[in-house]
């Protein structure tokens, strides 16, 4: 059986686990306490970061960008980057967007604050880097509405790695509360039915001793 290794809240692991999921690829799940800097893991991932897929003939793949597309073409059945160049190379373009800049200014100055410093350090959350990712969230749910309204998927007329991405990073805060659906609708039209495919629900059991979701976070009419 194919394992990856994760962390249930890291919107990179959960991203893959997406993929998998739509490609219906059986694998299980270990958690790894990247802070903990496990020699074993070390020797499969020197870099110490999850996600890490290993294949059932033990080849290791990290980076969440590196295994979605290793799974693209692996496993090409299922098609999540898009036929032409063209799509593909915006399907890229979005998942950067998400990987890159949304994690830099939003997930970062939440998820990392508010979740990870938890297990990284002692210090206290930074309340500006908090400020400021609730602030950026908005330009960016702006953006998906903005897409949204254009295209049937965020990278065009399919369902894609772009979604998913996107919806990844999305469900790590709305898992703590913070993406302010009310004030987004177009944006929570695009979410809600990505939301219930079957590859995403899994997310939606997740939880995070001490840390609870809202009630809306595994409700599929929320």
């Amino acid at each position: 059986m194919r394992i990856l290794h994760h962390l249930p809240l890291s919107p990179f692991c959960r991203k893959v686990r997406v993929a998998l999921g739509e490609k219906r690829l059986d694998f299980d799940m270990k958690v790894e306490k990247t802070w903990e800097r496990a020699p074993a893991f070390l020797a499969v991932n020197p870099a110490g970061t999850v996600p890490v897929l290993v294949e059932e003939d033990g080849t290791a793949v990290c980076h969440s960008q590196a295994i979605c597309e290793h799974l693209e073409r692996e496993y090409p059945a299922v098609n999540l980057m898009g036929e032409s160049a063209a799509e593909r190379a915006e399907v890229r373009r979005l998942v950067a967007w998400f990987d890159e800049k949304f994690a830099r200014e939003v997930t970062d100055n939440l998820y990392r604050e508010k979740i990870m410093k938890r297990f990284l350090t002692t210090a206290e959350p930074n309340s500006a880097a908090i400020r400021a990712g609730y602030q950026n969230i908005r330009y960016h749910l702006d953006y998906i509405g903005w897409l949204a309204e254009r295209r049937k998927f965020l990278a065009g007329e399919r369902y894609s790695l772009a979604d998913i991405a996107a919806a990844a990073h999305i469900s790590t805060l709305d898992y703590m509360g913070d993406v302010p659906w009310d004030a987004y609708p177009r944006a929570h039209e695009w979410y809600a039915p990505i939301k219930s495919r079957p590859a995403f629900r899994a997310l939606l059991a997740d939880h995070v001793p001490g840390s609870p979701p809202p009630a809306h976070y595994a409700d599929l009419d929320f």
